[in-house]
């Protein structure tokens, strides 16, 4: 297959700031009393090729070097090391308000827009009402751009991007500023754009999308190729190796320690340690904990969220009206799910221990354990209901006559 993307040992740094004296007198004076300017490698050894046709998406905590990446394919920034090299012609959304002068109208814009990609001003005449009416913006299109919100923004440079057709489309995080009805069309427009065998790069921390709409994802970090794969084992191996950094989701954990968890296991239908589960089959934690004095009637939770961080579903034990009267030493509890409910995704896993009456948090760890999940058995959403249809005698006699 041939490759819309290539890139050997790529790397880029940068001076740190107030470090480098950007004058040529300043610099001279610096060489002479033996200053040299500090770098920061941004990204450094990157060697990778990009499929024709593939939909990438690109992980990691803030700072690791995922926007530098995308700058450099899209070449609005030079490697310091090694090279990239790109086949096709490329639009991209990597900044908010990138590629707009503020005091022109959208309308200007658009065209100005077109006229850098070498997009002929007869093409953009032919294409501009429906830039404007994806975008929504009628009535604001001959105001200048500075006086769009973020989201108006947004929703041009989409609407710019989409429209030049073309074989290379790199996105940054900025869709997160748009509403959910502009997202939702957004990543439409993109699975047209994958299924007319177009390339597109994705940077996001939304990692259920990143799941759901990549063929392969990359998880990059201290500027630095971690793993590539299948997107739901990379955003595992970023959850464990990063803790959801700079994502919606963020692992933290507290509590007087009197109880605290001294190990937990999660265990599939077989007993198998494992962080991936199947919809429809059970799901087992198994919670070792470590109880510093005799504790009486301690509660036990658990919480789970998706991947984009909204809760599915929380209970403890007070809740379902499981009574432990008391706990000392080391002790196990199983926390059984059986059939799992949770669709195709990645998701968290919240775990407590906590008094009775709810004021002393002995030991919580939040969004701590990730674990995804796959669906053999179809349907959309986010749990899977035992549910069946029913035909009555009359009504089936009916839609046989």
């Amino acid at each position: 297959m041939t490759a819309a993307i290539q890139a050997e040992n790529l790397g880029k740094w940068f001076h740190l700031r107030g470090l480098a004296p950007q004058t040529l007198f300043g610099r001279m004076g610096a060489l002479l009393r033996g200053r040299k300017p500090e770098r920061f490698w941004a990204l450094q050894g990157l060697t990778f090729e990009v499929p024709q046709g593939c939909t990438l998406g690109i992980i990691g905590p803030n700072g690791a070097g995922k926007s530098s990446l995308l700058g450099l394919v899209a070449g609005t920034i030079t490697p310091s090391a090694g090279w990239v090299r790109t086949h096709g012609r490329i639009s991209s959304l990597l900044e908010l308000g990138a590629g707009f002068h503020p005091d022109l109208s959208g309308r200007e814009n658009i065209y100005l827009n077109a006229s850098i990609l070498g997009i002929p001003r007869e093409d953009i005449r032919n294409r501009f009402d429906r830039i404007v009416e994806f975008a929504g913006l009628g009535e604001f299109i001959d105001m200048p751009v500075r006086h769009y919100s973020s989201g108006m923004y947004v929703r041009l440079g989409f609407a710019v991007a989409v429209e030049m057709d073309p074989d290379i489309l790199l996105i940054d995080e900025v869709l997160a500023v748009g509403d959910v009805e502009f997202q939702h069309r957004c990543l439409d427009r993109m699975k047209r754009f994958q299924r007319a065998g177009k390339t597109i790069l994705f940077v996001s921390h939304a990692l259920q999308t990143i799941e759901e709409f990549c063929d392969e994802a990359i998880l990059i970090h201290h500027g630095r190729m971690i793993c590539r794969g299948d997107p739901a084992d990379t955003i595992i191996e970023y959850l464990h190796s990063c803790g959801g950094e700079g994502g919606p989701v963020r692992t933290h954990e507290y509590g007087s320690r009197e109880v605290e968890f001294a190990r937990v296991l999660m265990l599939d239908e077989g007993g198998r340690e494992s962080t991936r589960f199947t919809t429809g089959k059970s799901m087992i934690v198994e919670i070792h904990y470590r109880a510093h004095r005799p504790v009486a009637r301690p509660v036990f939770g658990f919480s789970i969220k998706s991947g984009n961080g909204i809760p599915v579903f929380g209970s403890n034990t007070q809740i379902e009206g499981r009574v432990i009267e008391r706990i000392s030493g080391e002790g196990v509890i199983r926390l059984i799910i059986d059939p799992l409910p949770l669709m195709e995704g990645h998701y968290f896993l919240s775990l407590s221990i906590h008094s009775e009456n709810h004021l002393i948090q002995y030991h919580r760890r939040e969004d701590w354990y990730p674990f995804a999940v796959y669906n053999p058995l179809g349907g959309v959403g986010m749990v899977h209901l035992h549910c069946r249809w029913e035909l009555p005698p009359e009504a089936g006699s009916a839609a046989r006559s």
